[in-house]
């Protein structure tokens, strides 16, 4: 059975109408920067930790993330327990964010180090944004109004861009009005449909095929093995044990689209709860994204699902295989990582923009001009997310792993000045821009000679386009923990050979500069709970690692 039903329809204007209440509610203060772009500082754990999750939780991970399931089985489940991060991120960063006051990750870093590292990292942030998470997120939309509706067709225009479109542009609107406040309390909306709709496609899934004992005969022990050999040309076990965790912290930890959430907290100990919140939620997509598509492929093999490729494996169960009204339950659940990851990637673009460049261009622009200005920046992303379609629609393989393998070149400069900066008060400016400027210079070479390596003849080349095809061809997980590596010791390197940083400067910005105060601060923000769910979290993390090991 393919596409929509009436009353699959019927759900799916239930949920668009239930969210515009809730837009139109969460919408109506916005006066201030701070409440457009941190909701008033006043949010609780609960839609903090929902929001983390819907904002993480995009359509590429439904699409993508299920074709992995189809095409690997749980070998990329390793990004998908990074609930650990989100821990270190409550108990670790959030405290020096914080007290630090500070709007934007750029915001902090000329904290910490120097206006040139704010610039720096605001502008790659901004084209990193646009041109994979924004364009990667519209592209998967697309895939699933593809596979969900094949014959809608207006004016010569297909199902892909319909979709697509509207969902940007529909999205882009309540981002625009709402700020962070609407963002925010929509997806905590997006999370319970979300969870609602994938479990669904799960359940009925795994009745169709016979049980999860049938699964693991038809995968077999290798699908259901998160250690790869190390021979492995694509998920090497020391690539998945280091890279995935550098790549895990910079993402949880120090990027403005996740951590922003945190920074509308009403207060220290909310924030660190809606981490622990954020965690739980977290643990779920290996079991409701990943085993998806494997229960795809297994399907496939008793010639039960018709699939093109592993990217329709998950919008394929939902058109040939869930009953009426179910269906339009778990399109909106599609619809809802769709537009909370849109609505998080607008305003966070809106943020860097208004805060980290605009706010430095013009210094005495009032409240009212800078909720503007992030506004039109908003349109400005939405336009530009609309016109590199096209080139997305290119991209060809697996999504999932395409999108890490860029922030797998992304990552290792920024994790290494943010951690090393916050764990050693002698690291200077001078060391985090080179660090940035190397680091991203690097990465950014590595994906051009990637994109080269993959277009280029087999014989026939000269020195130097073979070294170009050497270096494009290293696996992206083993480059990841080389360029972090080069990344530490070129920041230690030039720190430790020019000035340190002023004592004034770094207060209660590192662990060795923490105030009384400071401390003390941090210590009433939590209790024994707090250690508990900590615990509990870090123990279901293991138990994973420990069933899934082939």
């Amino acid at each position: 059975m393919t596409g929509l039903d009436a009353l699959d329809w019927l759900v799916v204007g239930a949920y668009f109408a239930l969210l515009a209440f809730v837009v139109w509610r969460s919408s109506r203060k916005q006066e201030t920067s701070a409440d457009y772009f941190l909701a008033g500082r006043n949010i609780g754990w609960f839609v903090i930790g929902a929001s983390l999750f819907a904002s993480n939780i995009g359509s590429e991970h439904l699409v993508g993330l299920a074709g992995s399931g189809a095409k690997s089985g749980v070998a990329m489940a390793h990004y998908e327990l990074h609930a650990w991060c989100l821990l270190v991120l409550g108990w670790v960063l959030v405290p020096f964010y914080y007290r630090a006051g500070v709007y934007t990750m750029p915001e902090f870093l000329e904290r910490r180090y120097n206006p040139t590292a704010r610039w720096i990292l605001s502008l790659v942030s901004l084209l990193a944004y646009v041109f994979t998470k924004v364009s990667v997120t519209v592209y998967a939309g697309g895939k699933v109004f593809e596979v969900l509706l094949p014959d809608l067709e207006i004016a010569g225009v297909n199902s892909f861009w319909i979709g697509a479109v509207t969902v940007v542009v529909l999205t882009g609107i309540y981002t625009c009005f709402g700020g962070l406040r609407a963002v925010v309390y929509t997806d905590a909306l997006q999370t319970v449909v979300l969870i609602l709709g994938s479990l669904c496609i799960t359940a009925i899934g795994l009745y169709h095929l016979g049980g999860w004992a049938e699964l693991r005969e038809i995968s077999g022990s290798e699908r259901f093995n998160l250690w790869r050999p190390a021979s492995d040309p694509e998920f090497p076990w020391p690539g998945m044990l280091f890279a995935a965790p550098i790549v895990g912290l910079w993402y949880w930890c120090t990027d403005q689209y996740i951590v922003q959430r945190t920074l509308a907290a009403r207060n220290l100990k909310m924030a660190r709860r809606g981490t622990l919140f954020g965690a739980y939620l977290k643990i779920t997509p290996v079991f409701l994204f990943i085993v998806p598509g494997m229960i795809a492929y297994a399907l496939v093999q008793k010639n039960m699902l018709v699939l093109g490729d592993p990217d329709q494996a998950f919008p394929a169960m939902v058109s040939q295989m869930l009953p009426v009204g179910v269906r339009g339950l778990v399109v909106g659940g599609l619809l809802a990582a769709l537009m909370s990851s849109l609505s998080s990637l607008f305003n966070s673009c809106s943020s860097l923009f208004t805060v980290d460049i605009y706010k430095k261009i013009a210094p005495e622009a009032s409240e009212r001009q800078l909720v503007s200005v992030g506004r039109l920046a908003t349109g400005v992303v939405i336009v530009l997310g609309l016109l590199w379609i096209p080139v997305m629609q290119r991209v060809s393989g697996q999504l999932y792993e395409y999108l890490q393998s860029v922030q797998a070149y992304l990552a290792p400069p920024m994790t290494a000045v943010f951690f090393l900066g916050v764990f050693w008060k002698r690291m200077n400016g001078r060391g985090a821009v080179a660090t940035l400027l190397l680091g991203f210079f690097l990465g950014l070479a590595k994906l051009g000679c990637q994109i080269y390596a993959g277009s280029a003849p087999e014989g026939g080349l000269s020195a130097m386009q073979q070294v170009l095809v050497s270096y494009g061809s290293i696996n992206f997980l083993l480059f990841c923990v080389y360029l972090f590596l080069f990344c530490c010791a070129t920041l230690v390197a030039v720190s430790l050979f020019s000035a340190p940083p002023p004592a004034g400067q770094i207060e209660n910005l590192t662990y060795a500069t923490n105030t009384t105060a400071g401390r003390r601060e941090v210590r009433e923000s939590w209790n024994r709970w707090d250690i508990i769910h900590t615990v509990i979290v870090l123990l279901i993390i293991l138990s994973v690692y420990v069933y899934f090991r082939g």
